[in-house]
């Protein structure tokens, strides 16, 4: 399935349908009157968050989106019935932004989650709501009430309790592919990953769900390389593991180059509880991964783990803190919702 996390769609709420004009003519009924009935409010737009999303490519295909119209009032006074409802299946972490894309209309982030963006149209009356002692066969109805239409951009910003985070070709997609069921491209060139990547870490009874964000970077944060677009993603992760490539001259410098753009996009990504490894030791001499292990926690301020995601040396203890890092970073209300979750 191709990823796809941005796309502009364009929303119509029901129009409200008209109301009746009419009159009782019935046999053995001595006196008739108006018996016009009101018009049915037009169906509403709303999104719903689902589980089993990740991408908005169906919308690549389906760009416009409308309700329902409301039933015109029909005689006997019975009113039109209420037009069908557009409910619009979007993956959970899906941000509804205005056309000019600053203003948020609503942000999805609960599988259930439903949101009215656009409110169907009012019926009309029909002519039973103008009876009175001085106009008793009105012979007037009110047209239906339009309903609302607009442009959005939805922008999928990916739910995941781990985003790795790192220079292009760190290892990073090796590292999801070592340690979950994910397969993403690997291969010996920057950029491999043109999208993120999820995967699910699993021990026992426990598991998280990890991200890999394409590579990052100098100018990131202003639009350089593949820009601002994915570090959106890790704006939601609790952990952040900065993956650092053990071959490069100067792993320090690898280290505040990606440092510096993740501060600089903001969204008090900075804040975030980090890890820092320094990856493919298994290319490296003792005395390399010595200098460079101290060179790296030196400038991260936090001791560097030691890993090899090909071969898997130092990986079993980099989860281990993993999972006590969630933990750490999850409010006793979560807890207790995974505690008593089947």
């Amino acid at each position: 399935m191709k990823f796809l996390d941005e796309a502009k769609i364009y929303i119509k709420s029901g129009d409200g349908g008209n109301g009746c004009v009419g009159f009782r003519r019935e046999k053995y009924i001595e006196f008739g009157g108006p018996d016009g009935g009101d018009g049915g409010r037009g169906g509403d737009v709303a999104f719903e968050g689902v589980e089993n999303l990740n991408t908005l490519i169906d919308f690549r295909y389906q760009q416009h989106i409308k309700a329902g119209r409301g039933e015109d009032g029909k005689g006997k006074n019975k009113s039109g019935s209420k037009g069908n409802s557009a409910v619009v299946k979007v993956p959970v972490g899906t941000q509804i932004l205005d056309e000019d894309k600053d203003s948020l209309v609503a942000d999805i982030i609960e599988p259930g989650q439903q949101v009215v963006v656009a409110m169907g149209g009012d019926g009309g009356y029909g002519n039973t709501h103008y009876k009175s002692s001085t106009n008793q066969a009105p012979r007037q109805a009110q047209s239906g009430f339009p309903g609302e239409d607009r442009w959005l951009w939805l922008r999928l910003k990916l739910i995941a309790d781990v985003g790795l985070v790192g220079l292009p070709n760190a290892g990073k997609s090796t590292f999801l592919a070592a340690v979950s069921r994910a397969h993403p491209k690997i291969a010996d060139y920057p950029f491999t990953t043109l999208h993120p990547n999820l995967g699910v870490v699993r021990r026992g009874q426990d598991e998280f769900v990890l991200a890999d964000i394409p590579g990052l970077i100098e100018g990131a944060s202003e639009g350089a390389g593949l820009g601002t677009r994915f570090l959106g993603h890790v704006e939601r992760c609790r952990v952040l593991v900065h993956v650092i490539d053990g071959v490069e001259t100067d792993v320090a410098e690898a280290y505040q180059t990606v440092r510096h753009e993740v501060a600089a996009y903001g969204g008090d990504l900075a804040d975030k509880s980090e890890l820092v490894a320094l990856n493919k030791c298994d290319a490296l001499t003792p005395e390399a991964i010595d200098e460079k292990r101290a060179a790296l926690s030196k400038a991260a301020g936090v001791e560097a783990f030691v890993i090899s995601a090909v071969a898997g040396t130092g990986m079993d203890r980099l989860l281990d803190r993993l999972f006590q890092s969630i933990a750490a970073t999850k409010t006793p209300d979560e807890s207790v919702a995974e505690a008593y979750s089947p």
